[in-house]
């Protein structure tokens, strides 16, 4: 067994590598050959020990994965579409929990607690996954925009019911005024946290010319917003995202010309290196996971989880309509449906569930069976889905 944590983190890396350039030889997805790489090294004879914990994703991935995302988001198209991404972030993903806890509930026998658990935590779309999904299949424009936009956003939705489902969990109360409350302190106090760091730091930055210092700046603004909202129990995925969006626009006439290279270029390194890393670890987690015990309630979870997001977004879409602006093509909206794909967020939230909680096991196996359904399956055929509906340009016979 490889239990050093530094030699483990170089043979993940070393397999990484070698499998971009297999997969890019044989057009497949990257991270659907990172997840089926990380599944085939849990049945090698020399085990490599590297866990796949809450901490791990939270204190250590996320952060610089969405500072990256959020650098590159464009703050003008974004308050263009405020209303549609604002609505889907929010209303879609109650939308979605509440069609997934019902089927658990009422085909899968789950207490009423469990169901809306697994709910709400396999609700909210992994900003990890859709974002390294569609920046390989070279989605641009309002469409890449609207599905990276909402699935950085929709974890303080999914994070605030969390915790009211689990305070309901723990005998304690809740009302409409608090749930209302609860989400617009955790909204207000994420962005608040991520622009007193940003700016902070801008304000240093704008006195360097290093481009080392600025890099190192800007790796300050991604952790330390993340850590200082989730200190403060608001959403570090929302704080990080404010913080990212300040530096993005702010970079040009605060950071030195070579500086910007420099923070752009570091941060689309980091971002490759997480991912591979996140997408292995999935792989390596899945393979330990006994889905025997649970493939009826994992079937219904796969299907009820897609037809929560379908539920989702058509009724909203539909609603936008009317409003050229906020109009959503129906072809983007089968998009947003089979590209609502879940990933390591989930697993996060539901490593995290304490102990006490009726049917744990069966939500932990349960969640890690529809990450491995999101990722290799949607994975795999989100390219062939967006050729055929134009995104993107057909592939060429070599």
């Amino acid at each position: 067994m490889i239990d050093s944590p530094a030699a483990a983190l170089q043979v993940l890396l070393l397999i990484a590598a070698l499998v971009a350039m297999l997969v890019r030889r044989l057009h497949l997805p990257y991270t659907v050959g990172l997840v089926l790489a990380g599944i085939g090294i849990a049945f090698f004879p020399v085990t490599v020990h590297f866990p796949l914990t809450k901490q791990l994703i939270f204190s250590t991935f996320l952060p610089p994965l969405i500072f990256e995302a959020a650098l590159h988001l464009p703050w003008q198209e974004l308050r263009r579409n405020a209303v549609p991404v604002i609505t889907l972030a929010s209303v879609g993903t109650l939308l979605s929990a509440a069609v997934s806890a019902a089927a658990m509930h009422g085909l899968a026998g789950w207490p009423w607690i469990s169901a809306w658990l697994f709910g709400v935590l396999i609700a909210a779309t992994d900003p990890v996954s859709v974002i390294a999904t569609f920046k390989e299949a070279g989605v641009k424009g309002r469409l890449r925009l609207l599905m990276e936009a909402e699935s950085l956003l929709n974890d303080g939705t999914a994070a605030v019911a969390f915790v009211i489902v689990l305070t309901i969990a723990a005998g304690g109360s809740v009302t409409a005024v608090g749930i209302v409350r609860d989400l617009l302190l955790t909204v207000s106090g994420s962005i608040l946290c991520g622009i007193f760091v940003a700016g902070a730091v801008l304000l240093i930055a704008g006195r360097a010319s290093d481009p080392l210092i600025e890099i190192t700046l800007t790796s300050v603004v991604a952790y330390g917003s993340f850590l200082l909202a989730e200190h403060m129990h608001f959403s570090g995925v929302l704080a990080t995202l404010t913080a990212g969006i300040m530096v993005g626009t702010g970079a040009t006439s605060l950071l030195s010309e070579k500086g910007r290279e420099a923070v752009i270029s570091f941060w689309d390194y980091a971002a490759f290196v997480i991912n591979s890393l996140i997408f292995i670890l999935i792989g390596l987690s899945e393979a330990h996971q006994d889905f025997r015990a649970v493939l009826l309630p994992a079937a219904i979870a796969i299907i009820f989880v897609t037809a929560g997001r379908a539920v989702a977004i058509y009724p909203i879409a539909a609603l936008l309509h009317p409003i050229p602006r906020w109009r959503i093509s129906l072809a983007h909206q089968h998009i947003l449906v089979w590209g609502g794909l879940r990933g390591a967020l989930a697993l996060a939230l539901v490593l995290g569930l304490p102990e006490g909680i009726p049917r744990r096991a069966d939500i932990i196996t349960v969640a890690f069976a529809v990450v491995a359904f999101s990722v290799i399956v949607q994975g795999l055929t989100m390219q062939p889905l967006l050729r055929r509906l134009g995104e993107i340009p057909r592939r060429r016979p070599e």
